[in-house]
Formats: structure tokens, C-alpha cells, sequence
């Protein structure tokens, strides 16, 4: 058998676990709706998917006074907590995670999810048992920023040479760029595989069953 390439292998959620990215453009959309904003298109929208929630909102309507900011995340919440839990994860997630962490692996999650949000997921989900760590955006940086991935790494005691970070966004793959990790882009997300293709990926799926077939293959 051949050694393994990683000890530690890090998942985004939202368009990566969790099939959640259309429901967060239309939630985006909504909020800027409510407060009579210009709506972004879907494409902006969910360009900024993986972003902290502030951060996201800033960066979706960079022209709007920052006090708006606030009010789009109030808004967004609302709209968002009256949808989460008609969402699913793709299909496939459960038995990966499953088979990955039978045999050995450490799994961690690193989202822009906030705490309470990724709590109420994980629940909902019953995937909480699989994960040894998980970091969200309102504990420390957003990404791309390396520090979940840099925290993530001491609290379970892992070399970040011996990492891989999972995303669908190019948030994903800068920020294990940024800290020195491998990476691996699944294409069922919020950003093309043509947009995650110059972060030098090790490979890009496009199912959870391709991705599952490659860890087994190559981590």
C-alpha cells in the first residue's frame, strides 16, 4: 500500500458539503432587495460565498455606506435561517466522511459559516461526529486569510505540509495557498473550475464521488 500524502484533510461547507449555493445568492439577492439596494447579479452574489458574512456583504456592494453592510447581514440572516434547514448535502458526503475517517484520517472543517450557523448545520447534518476541529469566520480572519488553516493545524497537531484543504472557491485555494497547504477543488460550488484552475489545485472534481475516488487514490 502506498504511503499517504496527508494526515489532515480540511473541508469547506457551503457549495462543498453542503448544497447551499444558490439558496445563499437568492438570500444576498433578498437582503439587498429589502432594504432597496442595488441587487447583485447571481454571478456577484456568489463570487463571495466563503467570505465572513460582514466581509461578504462588503465585498458584494463595495459602492453602499458601510452602515448598510450591517443591515444586508441582519437582513441575510433572516432570509437565510428561514431556509437552512430545507438544505441538503450532496449526495455521496456522508459515506465519504464516513470511509475517510475510518480509515484514519484527521477531518476538520474550515467555513465562512458563523459559529452558531455551523453548529446548527453540523446538527442538523449529524456530521459533527466525523469532524475532529472545525474554525469559523467570526473566530478569527476570513478567508483568504491563512489563519483558519493555521489554527486548525496546531489544535490538532498536524504538519501543514501534510494538509489538504478542500473548497469550491477560490477563497478556498488562496487560503491554503496563503498557508502553505495543498488543495483540491470540486466544481458543483459557486466558482468555476477555470476560476480555481490558476490556484494550482492537485485536481479539480466534479462530484463528490470523483472526490471521494481521488482521495482514495492519491491522499
Amino acid at each position: 500500500m502506498a504511503q499517504r500524502q496527508f494526515d489532515l484533510i480540511v473541508f469547506d461547507w457551503d457549495g462543498t458539503l453542503m448544497d447551499s449555493t444558490a439558496t445563499i445568492v437568492k438570500c444576498i439577492q433578498a437582503a439587498a432587495r429589502d432594504l432597496e439596494l442595488p441587487v447583485p447579479s447571481e454571478k456577484a452574489a456568489a463570487y463571495v460565498i466563503g467570505l465572513g458574512l460582514q466581509e461578504a456583504m462588503q465585498a458584494v456592494l463595495p459602492e453602499v455606506e458601510s452602515k448598510y453592510h450591517v443591515r444586508m447581514a441582519e437582513r441575510y440572516r433572516y432570509h437565510y435561517l428561514a431556509k437552512d434547514q430545507q438544505l441538503t448535502l450532496f449526495d455521496g458526503v456522508q459515506e465519504m466522511l464516513e470511509d475517510l475517517s475510518g480509515q484514519g484520517y484527521r477531518l476538520a472543517v474550515a467555513t465562512g459559516k458563523s459559529r452558531a450557523g455551523l453548529n446548527r448545520a453540523l446538527a442538523e447534518s449529524g456530521l459533527a461526529p466525523l469532524f475532529d476541529a472545525t474554525r469559523c469566520a467570526d473566530e478569527t480572519f476570513s478567508k483568504p486569510h491563512p489563519a483558519m488553516l493555521d489554527e486548525l493545524t496546531r489544535e490538532l497537531d498536524q504538519q501543514m505540509s501534510r494538509t489538504v484543504m478542500i473548497g469550491d472557491t477560490t477563497h478556498d485555494l488562496q487560503m491554503a495557498l496563503n498557508a502553505g497547504s495543498a488543495s483540491i477543488g470540486v466544481r458543483h460550488g459557486a466558482h468555476s473550475g477555470a476560476e480555481l484552475l490558476p490556484l494550482k489545485p492537485l485536481y479539480i472534481a466534479d462530484s463528490i464521488a470523483e472526490l471521494h475516488s481521488w482521495l482514495n487514490t492519491h491522499a
